[in-house]
């Protein structure tokens, strides 16, 4: 394909308008006039005909996947092949994805003469997660008068993959993750109250009667006392709900824009990721991003699970909605988390309602060994609690079960905070009243059965989660 450029516009300006007028106002110039302007079309088409070939061999290569972090910078590299090894200018354009954001809409560059492959670099922005394919690369050449664009489209493939962004929550846990203070410190085995038996001992004032070791006793004819081991490696699971509740916003982010770019950046769905036949809930096109319910669980999750391998847990996901989504197993080491982390990356929220018969029932059939069990789940429909109580008897006796959600803005007793100042507040704190009394007395109806329930703070999410599972080991409750 080709396409006039600025320079053809000029000199057909400059060239034909004005022996054209020359010949309407003296008609003995209409020969002259004619001549000129023939030649100067000839010459075009010589031009274009020639150009035709200036792209012919060039190749680009992308890197078949790219792997980028929500919300920051990234490079995109590119390969141009010229075998020819002659220096051309090329204007360069990449049709990016709407969720991936670029200051750059085309790049001029200059391929050198006597070099087979040049590499340049493409600045963007991905402002939502998920998995994104690119396909073509928009070239342009200049023909040698420089009166046409040869353009051509390049097939390309490449993967790009957006994963969540870690780096402020590992910031947030920098103390748990850099192992400060531990230098000089030697590996010790653990002694303590847990599950597995290590040792007898004489009976200590203090012990308690269920410790007890009452054949040795008889044996010896003194108390003695069992020790048990704490259990280093226990399996922490994540059970993320990825159903329509979690699609809602988990609070107001700010503006982000485009490196070098005073454009809003907006999240929006994705047309390639997710299942065609579920349809999937869009995010708010407006002005100011916000982040979802899901995407605060995913985050978690991940941090979550790098905490369990610094403490040499073993570590497993599982997230569902009217299905189960996807399973991760329980293991530990960089490619497990690299799994986790591609079983996460893509899962969008469709617009269903989570089915807890069809979870409580996977995990009793799947999970035979007692387990950290942490749901990041929204209960405030009074019918999903009922049903995620009902079927929470299948699985509360075999595992250690914690359930949380986040808390709900206004979710506070109807007394605290300021004055009311007009009718309408009064509404919005009974409001808020109903939404605190709910929560507790879900609260109490979980605790009965021996479940954990906490509401955390979104902005906290990920701060909390590991401070909970720390609790559990410190207090050896698994």
């Amino acid at each position: 394909m080709i396409a006039p450029t600025n320079r053809l516009l000029f000199w057909f300006a400059v060239v034909a308008v004005p022996f054209a007028l020359l010949s309407a106002l003296e008609p003995s110039a209409t020969g002259l006039s004619l001549g000129c302007i023939s030649g100067f079309v000839i010459m075009v088409v010589v031009d274009g005909t020639i150009g035709q070939g200036a792209l012919r061999g060039i190749r680009v290569e992308l890197p078949a996947i790219a792997r980028m972090s929500k919300g920051r910078e990234a490079k995109l590299e590119l390969r141009v092949q010229n075998p020819r090894q002659k220096s051309l200018a090329l204007r360069m354009a990449i049709p990016f994805p709407r969720e991936i954001r670029s200051p750059v809409e085309e790049m001029e560059v200059l391929l050198p003469s006597r070099s087979v492959g040049s590499r340049f670099t493409w600045p963007c922005l991905p402002v939502r997660r998920g998995n994104y394919q690119l396909d073509t690369v928009f070239l342009e050449a200049s023909s040698p008068l420089g009166f046409w664009g040869i353009r051509s489209p390049v097939p390309v493939r490449a993967e790009i993959r957006v994963y969540p962004d870690l780096l402020t929550e590992r910031k947030n846990l920098a103390t748990l993750f850099l192992n400060r203070g531990m230098f000089g410190l030697h590996v010790q085995r653990q002694i303590g109250k847990g599950r597995e038996f290590e040792k007898l001992r004489e009976y200590l004032p203090g012990d308690g009667y269920d410790d007890i070791h009452w054949k040795a006793t008889a044996k010896r004819g003194r108390p003695v006392t069992k020790v048990f081991q704490i259990e280093r490696t226990q399996e922490i699971y994540v059970l993320i709900d990825a159903s329509r509740l979690s699609a809602r916003e988990a609070g107001l982010k700010s503006e982000v824009q485009s490196p070098g770019s005073s454009e809003s950046v907006v999240s929006r769905q994705s047309s390639v990721v997710g299942d065609a036949a579920r349809p999937s809930i869009a995010t708010d096109s407006g002005p100011w991003t916000t982040d979802s319910a899901l995407e605060r669980y995913v985050t978690a999750a991940l941090v979550l699970g790098l905490a369990a391998e610094q403490q040499g847990d073993l570590f497993g996901l599982l997230a569902f909605s009217d299905r189960i989504e996807s399973f991760v197993r329980a293991h530990n080491g960089k490619a497990h988390y690299s799994a986790c982390r591609e079983a996460l990356y893509t899962l969008q929220p469709p617009l269903v309602t989570p089915d807890f018969d069809e979870v409580c029932s996977f995990i009793r059939l799947r999970l035979r060994h007692r387990a950290l069990l942490v749901f990041l789940t929204a209960l405030d429909d009074p019918l999903l609690a009922e049903s995620f109580i009902q079927n929470l008897d299948l699985i509360r006796r075999q595992h250690l079960i914690f359930v949380n959600m986040l808390q709900s803005p206004g979710a506070v007793p109807v007394f605290t905070g300021p004055t009311v100042a007009s009718a309408d507040d009064l509404y919005h704190r009974l409001g808020g009243h109903l939404l605190w009394q709910n929560s507790r007395e879900l609260d109490k109806t979980l605790q009965r059965r021996g479940v954990h329930f906490s509401l955390l703070d979104k902005e906290r999410l990920s701060a909390q989660l590991v401070s909970q599972y720390l609790g559990v080991k410190q207090r050896q409750m698994l």
